[in-house]
């Protein structure tokens, strides 16, 4: 159970909570103390029970049982509104405001300050928002429109919300998941700033780099109940892990040697323009090549040109020798090409569709007879790839929405697998997962690698590329920057190549380091 309460209480309690959705136990032990003037990291692998857990702090679900209380006060939410009331916001990962209103408008909708004839009084909205920001260190114009903003200066917005809300417990679910590391790090200014102003604060991430950068304590959950909570000074990533998955995860990057075969992918100078130029590299047989840099670099773009979901101005694309033609990706599909997409929920499912017709989407037209499918095909086509990829699921019939990320990915994975591809682009292959499902990710590439497939895969978690790739190649503002092999793969060269200005002819290099 969680510790002894600080001097004052905490601002936060939950002790042996549990929920359940009809016969499905979401929370059977849920425990969780938060001190104020503290950062508590929450962890624990998809389906450990922590969403579930957040949405009863943030009044969507009400608990079956157990204690719940906000500053020493025993609480029951029966709604958002009671909860924010109360003095608890919850920044979540993908903010939704309003894009056609302004940033003051959304910080302050339906509690807008009224003048004289109880007209709105934009000006003192305007001078609060600014004085906001000013507060958190961060400049937005609290005049322009919501529309186009990143998504990190959504979510200081909704901190900017909550503080305007005397918010007096903040939880922050996975907020870092589509944020550049200058973003974070503006982020966990901020979130150290609420820290040191005495409020609670709640992070959860997979990412445990951040866990021990930011967080004082830590609350491991598996299986929907409480495991242990301790100092972040008294714990390592092993131990969180093996509480996490309740064993050891001894290798997390189960890279084994392939058999490098012939030429699979052969792109050759392609550009479009604005967003990548003048990019040329091939992926073999049984080969991963990692494509590395930061956000907005340009990677996820070129890996859709090549697939042809976005237009390119210049270059061509090639599988096996032959030309693949430019934007038809039902031409890249027959070529041999699967695409996994990096969000996966609005681009690689139909979310509201079973695991089986998920599956079978790309292969749907080769299981019609006589221009019906029945669902009876569609299963006996899923089954195997669903068993062979170990999609948790009671059932083909059960709808995508309700999984967890981690088989949300599984699902795309086999959907595209079914396909028998020669070339499995993969953008951000583990991003929201647990680390228990990422070294089964992992290992799953490492398989069909083994088994002669090329793998092209971008992802901005670099110890997954270096402990995935058998060779990266760094993108930086729209260029390839070095071709690293994996045994001179490292952070810091990588990096460099990652933020190294681009002055140079495309062949010449970096620098001897980076190119070696």
């Amino acid at each position: 159970m969680p510790g002894t309460a600080p001097e004052g209480g905490f601002a936060l309690e939950l002790r042996d909570v549990a929920k359940s959705f009809g016969s499905v136990a979401a929370l059977r032990s849920g425990s969780l103390a938060v001190a104020p003037g503290s950062i508590h990291a929450l962890v624990g692998e998809n389906g450990a029970g922590k969403s579930t857990l957040v949405k009863i702090v943030a009044g969507v679900h009400r608990r079956d049982s157990g204690v719940f209380r906000l500053h020493g006060t025993d609480v029951d939410f029966g709604s958002t509104a009671d909860s924010k009331a109360s003095g608890v916001a919850v920044i979540y990962q993908e903010p939704t405001l309003f894009p056609d209103l302004s940033v003051t408008e959304n910080i302050f909708m339906g509690r807008q300050p009224l003048g004289t004839g109880r007209r709105i009084d934009r000006a003192a909205m305007y001078a609060e928002a600014e004085r906001l920001f000013a507060g958190l260190g961060v400049h937005i114009d609290p005049r322009r429109p919501a529309r186009g903003l990143s998504i990190a200066d959504q979510q200081i917005i909704e901190i900017a919300k909550a503080i305007s809300l005397d918010a007096s417990v903040l939880i922050m679910d996975e907020p870092t998941a589509a944020l550049s590391g200058v973003e974070v790090e503006r982020l966990f200014a901020v979130a150290r700033s609420l820290r040191d102003e005495n409020r609670a604060l709640v992070f959860i991430s997979h990412r445990f780099d951040e866990v021990f950068d930011l967080c004082d304590t830590v609350t491991v959950m598996r299986d929907g109940a409480y495991i242990s909570t301790q100092s972040i000074a008294d714990t390592t990533v092993d131990q969180l892990v093996a509480q996490m998955v309740g064993r050891e995860v001894t290798d997390l990057f189960p890279k084994t040697p392939a058999e490098i075969g012939d030429v699979v992918l052969d792109v050759e100078g392609l550009s479009s323009a604005g967003l990548f130029r003048d990019v040329s590299f091939q992926v073999r047989a049984g080969e991963i090549v990692g494509l590395a840099g930061l956000v907005g670099a340009g990677r996820s773009e070129i890996a859709r040109a090549v697939f042809g979901v976005d237009r390119y101005d210049a270059g061509r694309v090639r599988m096996h020798g032959s030309d693949v033609p430019a934007h038809r990706p039902r031409a890249a599909i027959r070529a041999g090409m699967a695409f996994v997409p990096e969000d996966r929920r609005k681009q690689g499912l139909v979310i509201d569709e079973s695991v089986s017709r998920n599956v079978a989407g790309v292969i749907r037209r080769g299981l019609s007879k006589a221009g019906f499918l029945t669902s009876g095909a569609e299963n006996r086509a899923a089954g195997p790839w669903a068993g062979r990829l170990e999609v948790k699921t009671s059932s083909l019939d059960m709808h995508a929405t309700t999984m967890s990320g981690g088989n949300q990915q599984k699902v795309v994975l086999a959907k595209w697998l079914a396909t028998e591809p020669k070339l499995l682009i993969i953008d951000e292959p583990t991003r929201g997962i647990d680390v228990g499902t990422k070294a089964e990710v992992h290992r799953l590439l490492s398989e069909l690698a083994g088994q002669g497939l090329a793998i092209l895969m971008i992802s901005s978690e670099l110890p997954e590329v270096l402990g995935m790739a058998d060779r990266v190649l760094v993108v930086c503002e729209g260029r390839i920057t070095a071709d690293i092999a994996r045994d001179d793969a490292t952070p810091e060269n990588v990096m460099r190549a990652a933020t190294a200005s681009i002055q140079h002819s495309p062949s010449q290099p970096v620098d001897a380091e980076v190119t070696a």
